[in-house]
């Protein structure tokens, strides 16, 4: 038996043949420079073929794996046109004889060592989506067709590291996980493998040698194991995993037009988060009753200036419209920290997730948030609207969104323009301090709604974006499940519903905590509706307790 553990960053157990990518080569040409002028014009078309092509993927990647996987090759395309890579590009061919090929070389090369250098793991991980980018503009000044695999069956592709494009444009039906050397679970690739639902394990370093190419192995995406010719017991072990899967995804598929609640009748809503109205057709397919939390920043980042209120009003309005009369809760524009915004302008901060971000933005540019709140109100005409403010610490902060809410609808009253009067506006709770006065902000809006990645980062102070900090972020430690447990109660005493749309949501060792605790309804990715609601329909509420909010014995927690 031979032993491989890497990091798990996409859940699922498969059994298969391992088979290397075969990358085209893709060496930059030694040919002679054209001269300057030929040089930019072969530059340039290679951009826009790349352009082109990025675009064409971006599309596929909608289709295939919903608007996050597509916003990816659409911020490759917009890298093409930055305006400090071009730059560079240009003076390679300006201050010496050289080729496009050696300008986009040069260029890539530097700007993928620069984020490589940085200090957040989050920025490391662009570095390979830089290398993507100047690896598709050299291939199509020379020629060269992207590689792939020649497989007659489904297999499990191993590589040093993938690049995103490369990752989408393989044929799926082939592929049965994924397994890479390098790579982390910030990088795009780990992200369109838990989109697509394909098993994935990277860091396996040398372990992952060229040599098992055709052994067959089986792989756990969730723990990170990797096991060539198991022995006995490690096969049983693997054997009955794949078992359960089978199970549970049968019993999933059983549970669509099922009621969300519990074995003893208490409901529970069941919510989907989704990144753009394209997604709503996941929501709908995974039987989903609502939308916990329509990220609006895509709208945002995909664009190259401050998209238009009537931009937003149609993206707004065909999710409303689509949900048919469920509700669709809309956050307002969250961007800062790790999602930026060139044309935002935003100041370099030492410590960017304690800066200027979400609701301070808006607060800070009122002509920008009073923007995105007409679109909003323009839109609940069409649906069950709500909008949910972020990062909120303070009551006068609330007390300042509810002012610009009635200023947008005074204004509307003026103009004519239909809108939902009674739309409800509630908070993301994210913060110890949002935590500590929940009372008083719950007198303030209509819903919470917990967002468990920040709330875990501030309250154990321990930045998220760090692959190092590993076991230190720990979401279920009980200081953060003492929080929410605080939250709930405030929500409660208030006459008010509370919900989770962190990625917590989905874990359902917790379900039984979160329905002890109060919660409401819990929002997670499409593809975990049934198999929450299978697992709510199993569980007594009664039976619930707090145990997991009790402080253990490190030994114990182990």
């Amino acid at each position: 038996m031979r032993f491989m553990e890497g990091k798990g960053v996409s859940k699922g157990v498969v059994k298969g043949p391992i088979c290397f990518y075969q990358r085209a080569a893709a060496a930059v040409s030694n040919h002679a420079s054209l001269g300057m002028e030929a040089e930019k014009r072969r530059l340039e078309d290679a951009k826009a073929a790349s352009i082109e092509q990025l675009n064409a993927l971006a599309e596929q990647a909608r289709e295939e794996a919903g608007a996050d996987a597509a916003l990816l090759f659409e911020t490759h395309a917009m890298f093409i046109e930055d305006e400090d890579f071009c730059d560079c590009m240009d003076a390679a061919l300006m201050e010496q004889p050289c080729t496009a090929e050696g300008a986009v070389e040069l260029a890539g090369e530097q700007f993928s060592a620069m984020l490589a250098e940085m200090d957040d793991p989050y920025m490391q991980a662009r570095a390979a989506d830089i290398r993507d980018v100047a690896r598709r503009m050299r291939n199509n000044l020379m020629g060269v067709t992207e590689g792939g695999i020649d497989v007659g069956e489904p297999v499990i592709l191993a590589a040093g590291d993938l690049a995103p494009s490369e990752t989408l444009q393989l044929d799926k039906r082939s592929i049965l996980g994924f397994l890479t050397q390098g790579g982390s679970s910030s990088s795009h690739t780990a992200i369109l493998a838990r989109t697509m639902g394909i098993p994935a394990i990277c860091g396996l370093g040398d372990a992952l040698d060229p040599a098992m190419n055709g052994c067959t192995v089986y792989m756990d995406g969730e723990t990170g194991q990797v096991v060539l010719e198991p022995d006995g017991p490690t096969l049983a072990d693997f054997e009955a995993k794949l078992a359960r899967q089978r199970e549970q995804q049968a019993l999933a598929e059983s549970m669509k037009g099922q009621a969300d609640v519990t074995l003893d009748g208490r409901p529970l809503m069941v919510y989907c988060n989704i990144g753009s109205p394209e997604d709503v057709a996941a929501v709908q397919a995974n039987d989903g009753q609502g939308i916990g939390l329509f990220r609006s920043e895509f709208l945002y980042l995909t664009a190259s200036q401050y998209p238009t209120e009537d931009a937003q009003f149609r993206a707004y309005k065909q999710a409303a419209a689509a949900m048919n009369g469920k509700r669709v809760v809309i956050r307002t524009l969250d961007i800062g920290a790790d999602k930026q915004a060139a044309y935002f302008n935003l100041p370099k901060e030492e410590n960017p997730a304690l800066g200027l971000r979400a609701i301070r933005i808006c607060l800070n540019r009122p002509e920008v948030f009073r923007t995105q709140l007409r679109a909003l109100y323009r839109a609940s005409a069409y649906g069950k609207v709500a909008i949910m403010f972020p990062m909120i610490t303070s009551v006068w902060e609330v007390r300042a969104c509810k002012e610009a809410c009635r200023a947008v609808m005074a204004e509307l009253d003026q103009e004519g323009v239909p809108y939902n009067r009674d739309t409800e506006l509630g908070i993301m709770i994210e913060t110890p301090a949002s935590v500590l006065v929940a009372e008083e902000l719950a007198r303030e809006v209509d819903f919470f709604s917990v967002g468990t990645n920040d709330l875990t980062q501030y309250t154990l102070a321990c930045d998220r974006q760090s692959n190092d900090l590993g076991r230190f972020f720990d979401p279920r430690h009980p200081a953060v499940l003492r929080a929410l447990k605080l939250a709930a109660d405030a929500a409660h005493k208030a006459g008010i519903w509370i919900g989770i749309c962190g990625e917590l949501a989905a874990d359902l060792s917790l379900l039984e905590t979160f329905l002890a605790i109060g919660i409401d309804e819990l929002s997670v990715s499409p593809s975990a509706v049934l198999p929450l609601r299978a697992a709510l329909r199993r569980t007594s509420a009664k039976a619930c307790t707090l145990d997991r909010l009790e402080c253990q014995a490190e030994g114990e927690r182990e």
